[in-house]
């Protein structure tokens, strides 16, 4: 496994990273056990960043992630989110940011988390972000609750503003550096580096266009990029290779980017995701995506308050 420093942190993480929203039943019902082996089986692999939110499974991702690192805290970087509650719920005050950190630690089972990240920034008011939320967040991090900060969000457009504006360490983005779109290169990538921020690139399947059970049925892409998705998908069969380990691996190769954050909630998903760290992409196979990705390369959707959408 190769690790990454993530900015100018002191974390390393590896460049696969753990997305635990399928713990909270986010995709489906889970075996709790499962869910619990998976964790302990991206351990072993040599995965070492876990990242959770209240708002997955309505802090039932948090509880079972807490569980299955009860005994192993120290072998994880541990990261969870504040700001969003539930489908509508987001609440970035300076004082719910606080107790949500106390309440995410309780059910972690930590006195201190890794990283926290104002989850889905796009939903309210940029200035609430910057002048509240981000403020609380630095307070905890002084307390010795919190060692980093971060944001996240959709819009990479509202990402770069408020990179540009606010005192964190590090973004998450999802969506926005994939085989389909990479306008993360030029949106927010220069500003990143140029303040020394870190980088977590998510969703490195495009939530689901880029694996064989296809996109769920609610995916807000549009349908153009939806159809591109299935075309390289039948692409990658047709060569004998798993759409999802290409796209992780395409994602895995961006340097800019300290890890990956991959859904997985079983531990054949697991194993599945750490051997496309160790595939090569045919230059062939790429050059054939990128000819079907073009017509529908960077499209995006509307996502939050209008005036923080790319759309």
């Amino acid at each position: 496994m190769e690790f990454r420093q993530l900015g100018r942190t002191e974390l390393k993480l590896s460049v696969l990273g753990f997305g635990a929203s399928p713990l909270g039943d986010e995709f489906g019902r889970i075996d709790p056990s499962e869910g619990e082996r998976a964790v302990h089986a991206a351990l072993d692999a040599g995965i070492n960043f876990f990242d959770t939110s209240p708002y997955y499974g309505r802090t039932l991702s948090e509880t079972r992630l807490g569980n299955a690192l009860r005994g192993k805290r120290h072998r994880a970087v541990v990261a969870t989110k504040c700001g969003r509650y539930g489908k509508a719920d987001f609440d970035f005050s300076a004082d719910r940011v606080k107790r949500s950190v106390d309440e995410s630690l309780t059910r972690l089972g930590t006195d201190y988390l890794d990283l926290l990240t104002a989850h889905d920034i796009e939903f309210v008011d940029r200035e609430q972000i910057i002048n509240d939320a981000i403020p609380a967040m630095r307070e905890l991090q002084a307390a010795g609750k919190v060692r980093y900060t971060a944001f996240s969000g959709l819009p990479i457009r509202l990402l770069r503003d408020v990179a540009e504006r606010a005192d964190v360490d590090a973004v998450l983005s999802y969506c926005h550096y994939n085989l389909m779109i990479r306008d993360l290169e030029t949106e927010l990538a220069p500003v990143l580096q140029r303040k020394g921020l870190g980088l977590i690139n998510a969703a490195p399947v495009h939530m689901g266009i880029l694996t064989e059970a296809g996109p769920p049925a609610w995916h807000p892409a549009p349908e153009a990029a939806k159809r591109a998705g299935a075309e390289i998908v039948s692409l990658c069969r047709q060569a004998g290779r798993d759409p999802a380990q290409v796209a992780i691996r395409f994602c895995v190769e961006y340097p800019m980017a300290a890890t990956t954050l991959v859904g997985m909630v079983t531990s054949d998903q697991v194993q599945q995701n750490v051997s496309a760290l160790n595939s090569e992409i045919d230059p062939d196979l790429l050059a054939k995506i990128e000819q079907i990705v073009e017509p529908v390369r960077n499209l995006t959707w509307a996502s939050g308050r209008p005036e923080n959408s790319d759309v």
